[in-house]
C-alpha cells in the first residue's frame, strides 16, 4: 500500500507563489523504483484537470499548456517527495490540487492512469 499526503496549499493574491509538496509512504515506496507522481487540479463544476506529471527519475515531465513557465514539478528520491512550485499564480489556477501515483514509468494525464492519491490541498488565488 502507499499513501500520498499533499501539503501547503493557501490562499495567495494573483503573481504570487505557492509550493506544494506530496509526501509518498508506505510498503511500495521502499519497492518499485519505476514510477510517475501525477498533479491534478480539481474546481468545482469542472473536470479534474492534469496539471503535471514526473517519472521517479526525471526522465520525463509534462506541464498542462496552461501552467507552462509558471510551475515546476520535481522530486526528492531519497525523501520520497514530490514538489509543484507555482509562480505567477492566476485566479484561474484556484482549485484543489491532487497528487497521484503510477507504476510505470510513462508520464499520463489521465487520472485512471494512476493508482493512489493524496487528499488534496486547496489553492485559492485572490485578491
Amino acid at each position: 500500500q502507499l499513501q500520498l499526503v499533499e501539503s501547503g496549499g493557501g490562499l495567495v493574491q494573483p503573481g504570487g507563489s505557492l509550493r506544494l509538496s506530496c509526501k509518498a509512504s508506505g510498503f511500495i515506496v521502499y519497492t518499485v523504483d519505476n514510477y510517475a507522481i501525477g498533479w491534478f487540479r480539481q474546481v468545482p463544476g469542472r473536470e479534474r484537470e492534469s496539471v503535471s506529471c514526473i517519472t521517479s527519475r526525471g526522465s520525463s515531465i509534462t506541464y498542462a499548456d496552461s501552467v507552462k513557465g509558471r510551475l515546476t514539478t520535481s522530486t526528492d528520491g531519497a525523501l520520497k517527495t514530490a514538489y509543484l512550485q507555482m509562480n505567477s499564480l492566476k485566479p484561474e489556477d484556484t482549485g484543489v490540487y491532487y497528487c497521484a501515483w503510477a507504476r510505470q514509468l510513462i508520464c499520463s494525464d489521465s487520472g485512471s492512469d494512476y493508482n493512489y492519491w493524496g487528499p488534496g490541498t486547496r489553492v485559492t488565488i485572490s485578491s
